[in-house]
């Protein structure tokens, strides 16, 4: 008897727990997080540089800017590598067509720092 009375009042604790902290009427608005224009080339921009430089680790990375030059836009970014404690940058650029976003080429180009 014991066991089955524990187990109807977990049952009931599982059903209505839930909504305890849900009210029918909530007014709350969740704005959906958006990401960056440029979230997607700086995606890109992470990969070749880890397919270039494969024993470095990637520790930080900035989107520089955005040109748009006709038909064609180019995306710079800016990452931070380190290579057995050899830290250096790279500046990546992408060139892409701005309507279709097809990729024309990608530069990386290393630049070796004093820290």
């Amino acid at each position: 008897m014991n066991k089955s009375l524990i187990a109807t009042c977990l049952s009931l604790v599982f059903v209505f727990v839930p909504f305890l902290d849900n009210p029918i009427e909530n007014n709350t608005v969740h704005a959906e997080k958006a990401n960056p224009s440029h979230a997607k080339w700086g995606k890109i921009a992470m990969k070749k540089t880890a397919e270039k430089y494969p024993s470095a680790k990637i520790y930080d990375y900035l989107h520089v800017q955005r040109e748009q030059r006709g038909n064609y836009s180019i995306e710079t970014f800016k990452l931070w590598l380190d290579e057995n404690k050899n830290k250096f940058e790279v500046v990546v650029t992408i060139h892409f067509d701005t309507k279709s976003e097809k990729i024309s080429k990608i530069i990386l180009q290393r630049q070796n720092t004093n820290t």
